[in-house]
Parts: C-alpha cells; structure tokens; sequence
C-alpha cells in the first residue's frame, strides 16, 4: 500500500508553480486591462493545478504499465516502483480531470462563453493521450509542442479571456514567455531521461534532437522566453520588463546544460526553471500591478 507521502510525489514538487504561472501572468495582463476577477483567476488555478496533477498521474499510469519506468534516474514513480496499483493511480488521474471539468464548467456557467466546453475538454485529452493511449504523442517527439499550446497559450490566455473578455497582443505574448518557460522544464527532464527512453524506445523530442541538439533546445527556449517577457513590455507597460527576472535563475542552470551537466544533476535544472517560470509570472504581476 502506497504512503501518503509516495501519493503526494505523484503529485510533483513543481506541480504549483506550474500551475500557478500561467494564472498569475494571464490575471496580470487582466488586471493591467482593467478586468481583473478574483473569483475567475481563483477557478483558472483550480483548473490548472488539478489539470498538471491529473497529468503526472496519468504519465506515472501510462508509463508505469509500458513498462518505460524500469530505466529512470528522476523521482520514483508510483506504477513503476510498485508503490501503488495501476488501478489506483489511474482513477486519481481521472479523479483530477473531473475536478478541472467541474471548475471550468463553473467557470463557462459565470461567462456564459459555452464554446469553452470544447477547449476544455481538448485540455484533458490532450492531458491523457500524452503518454495515453494506443499512439501516446508524448512518444512522437510532440509533447514541447502541445505544452507550450495547452500550458502557454491556453492556459494564459484563456485566464485572460475570461476575465477581459478578449485577448490582447500582451496576453498572447504573456504566453509565449509562459509556454517557452513551461516547454523548458519538459526539456530538461526529457534529457535527464535521455538514456533511459532510448533504452525502452520512448521516442521524445530529446531523444530526435540529440544530447547537444537538446541542450541547445532548451536555451533556445529561455531566449524565446525573454523575448516574449519584451513583447508583453513593449505592448503594454515597460515595467512588464520586472519579468527578466527570471533570468537570475537561469542564469546558472543555462550554463550546466551548455557544460554537459546530465543524469542526477539535471534535476537542480528541473527545480530552478520551474521556479523561474514562476518568478516571471511574478514579475509581470508586479510590474504590470505598478503601471496599472
């Protein structure tokens, strides 16, 4: 029998901060536009949150019967270590999407926009069929693109749209910084797995690009991430420009990644870049809170 504490590392320790980035970015540019609705960005992180945990766990379900666990330098995994049964872990992920469904259904009910049904529902197949299912896209090298669609631009401007009512070009690059940053952690962890997938023909992104290709990738990444951070300045307010921030912490993991830093190392990169992807959702906040 699985320990609470082997069922909260289900859950993953970066879990919050990647969920609460898009929110907290997309209520910034709502706020800066005057259409700032606690009760709404409070229902977007729910969906979010329940959205990412749902996600790990539905990864942990689906890797963990494929037997793609069994070579793995991260965290234990739940399905793959034993620790809980296949069933168990697959009813919390499905348990997790039915509290998004719920909170975004609450959500459409407030705005009356019915057509979000559909883009919620795309939101959590998409969640499943990530390593779900009998063609898993997380295993055709598509999980940094479907990432930076559903937790960058979905996510952000969907906590603006509904609030505002329209999404704005500072919205749509709050996205870019948020997704570009979210695709990031993918990244990393996809070349912390690097070996491990090659050995169970788990087909990643990282695993197409490369050691050196992948490593290149992710600051790429971080770059598209500051350009974005400048688009949302340049349409809106150059205080926008407080989320460089989260450079201070990329700073270090960039240079580990371009150096050749690899297995066990990686997961301080993992850490710090999902904390920055939280710092520059935080910036934004702020420096958009003081323009408005």
């Amino acid at each position: 029998m699985a320990t609470l504490a082997e069922w909260v590392e289900g859950a993953r320790p970066r879990t919050l901060p990647a969920a609460l980035a898009p929110v907290l970015a997309g209520s910034a540019v709502a706020w800066f536009e005057g259409g700032f609705d606690p009760l709404l960005a409070t229902l977007a992180l729910v969906v979010a949150l329940a959205l990412q945990v749902g996600v790990n766990y539905a990864n942990d379900y689906s890797d963990g019967i494929r037997g793609t666990d069994a070579v793995r330098v991260g965290p234990m995994r739940l399905v793959g270590s034993g620790a809980a049964k296949p069933a168990h872990v697959k009813l919390a992920a499905f348990a997790c999407f039915g509290v998004a469904a719920v909170a975004g259904l609450t959500v459409v009910v407030i705005t009356g926009h019915w057509w979000l049904l559909g883009l919620g529902a795309a939101a959590i197949l998409a969640a499943w069929f990530y390593t779900g299912g009998r063609k898993p896209y997380g295993y055709l090298g598509l999980g940094e693109l479907f990432v930076f669609v559903f937790f960058g631009l979905v996510a952000v401007s969907g906590t603006v749209y509904i609030q505002v009512g329209t999404v704005s070009a500072s919205a749509w690059w709050t996205a870019v910084a948020i997704g570009a940053l979210a695709c990031a952690i993918l990244v990393a962890n996809n070349l912390r797995d690097l070996d491990g997938d090659r050995a169970v023909g788990k087909r990643t992104l990282a695993t197409r690009l490369g050691d050196s290709g992948t490593r290149w990738f992710f600051v790429g990444l971080v770059a598209l991430a500051a350009v974005g951070v400048f688009g949302v300045a340049a349409t809106s307010s150059w205080w926008a420009l407080l989320g460089w921030l989260m450079l201070l912490l990329l700073a270090g993991p960039m240079l580990e990644v371009v150096r050749g830093v690899s297995g066990y190392g990686l997961i301080h990169v993992l850490k710090r870049t999902g904390l920055a992807e939280l710092a520059c959702a935080a910036g934004l906040f702020v420096g958009l809170l003081i323009a408005r």
